[in-house]
């Protein structure tokens, strides 16, 4: 045990004293998770709109300061002409034309039905869909507030999917929203880049380090003196598991003050997987560092792994949204198994019970992979 602390204390002081290392544990995953806890978000905000208002009345203009009032878009012009709200729609200027036709408060007096039109442009497909569920639902609100028991009549033009659907009169639908309640997409995203900072750490800079060793050719003089194998093992990878969990209490931190992502979970849990998650990890690293000689190799490799981990983690697209073969297959991902799991912590307050079956897999991923890497580390350094 004393052979394997002093290892990992010298391996500790050169993490120290190489600034480049040192920025590029701690400080560059910081960055990241700020950067990419603003980008990678599926809310949609100032969507270009355009109004065609032809009936220029009180309450289509209420209806248009409700739409402009939500923040989810952005009047960019107003016209009574529907060909020049077309052609802005095909230059690209706007992705949403709403059009108010002329009868649109008598209709509202008269038959206490109206008809709104929204024309989409679906170029984008997932994107125009969330679009006309941001735009459906202010209108929905807007007939509650008008009094309308059948509501407002929601179209969708000739560029998008020609769904035409109606609120039945008598119908009340109540929503109650779980876990995310004021549908901040951060808190949703964070804990998954957590996992993807983390498995960075762990998987890139075990592959390097090891590398390194290679290309100075101290490898060869640490494996003819009286350190095992496994004590050279253990005090290599010993330092980036203390360094990933810091890391993760840094980012924790950042993401609770920063981004106010709830914590509802126990911290000690999401800590005590982590520490067996890291294994998976540095088992990989170890393994990639068995299949390269330098560290350029070292970092194509691990960055072409942690790609394909990452994309079918669920961490940037939703599992169920995957093809069926896709789902089947990222089973054998740990990082799908540590996403699924810090979500359900730190967002809904989940606990072992409800965890055990990813946090099982994770424990037989930590065997599986830090068995055969040891094993193919013996046999190419034999």
């Amino acid at each position: 045990m004393r052979r394997i602390l002093f290892l990992a204390q010298a391996e500790i002081l050169h993490v120290v004293r190489d600034r480049a290392t040192l920025a590029q544990a701690l400080v560059v995953p910081i960055v990241q998770m700020l950067v990419l806890a603003n980008a990678a978000t599926f809310e949609i905000r100032n969507t270009p709109t355009w109004i065609v208002d032809l009936d220029r009345t009180a309450t289509s203009r209420g209806l248009v300061n409700r739409i402009a009032a939500s923040g989810h878009f952005e009047i960019i012009g107003t016209t009574a002409s529907l060909e020049v709200a077309d052609e802005s729609m095909l230059a690209g200027d706007a992705t949403l034309v709403l059009t108010i036709p002329h009868d649109f408060e008598a209709s509202l007096v008269r038959t206490r039905h109206a008809d709104v039109q929204l024309t989409l442009n679906a170029e984008k497909g997932s994107a125009a869909g969330i679009v006309q569920s941001y735009a459906s639902s202010i209108l929905a609100s807007y007939a509650a507030e008008i009094g309308e028991s059948a509501g407002l009549l929601r179209e969708a033009g000739p560029t998008a999917a020609g769904l035409v659907s109606r609120i039945s009169p008598g119908v009340q639908i109540v929503q109650h929203t779980r876990y995310n309640p004021t549908r901040n997409y951060k808190h949703y995203m964070v804990p998954g880049i957590l996992v993807a900072l983390v498995t960075l750490i762990g998987t890139l800079l075990t592959s390097q380090n090891i590398a390194r060793e290679k290309e100075l050719g101290t490898l060869e003089q640490l494996n003819v003196t009286p350190i095992t194998r496994g004590q050279f093992i253990a005090g290599k990878l010993l330092p980036y598991w203390g360094i990933a969990m810091v890391e993760l209490a840094i980012g924790l931190t950042v993401g609770v003050l920063v981004f106010g992502v709830p914590v509802r979970g126990s911290i000690v849990l999401l800590f005590g997987v982590a520490a067996v998650y890291l294994l998976v990890a540095l088992g990989i690293g170890l393994f990639i560092s068995t299949l390269v000689s330098t560290q350029q190799q070292a970092m194509f490799v691990t960055f072409f792994i942690v790609n394909i981990y990452l994309l079918m983690s669920g961490l940037f697209t939703p599992i169920d949204s995957m093809a069926p073969w896709v789902q089947t297959v990222s089973q054998v991902n740990p990082v799908r198994h540590f996403v699924t799991i810090s979500r359900a912590i730190l967002m809904k307050g989940a606990g072992v019970q409800e965890i055990g079956r990813p946090f099982a897999m994770l424990g037989v991923f930590a065997v599986v992979v830090l068995t055969v890497a040891v094993r193919q580390y013996r046999k190419r350094t034999a």
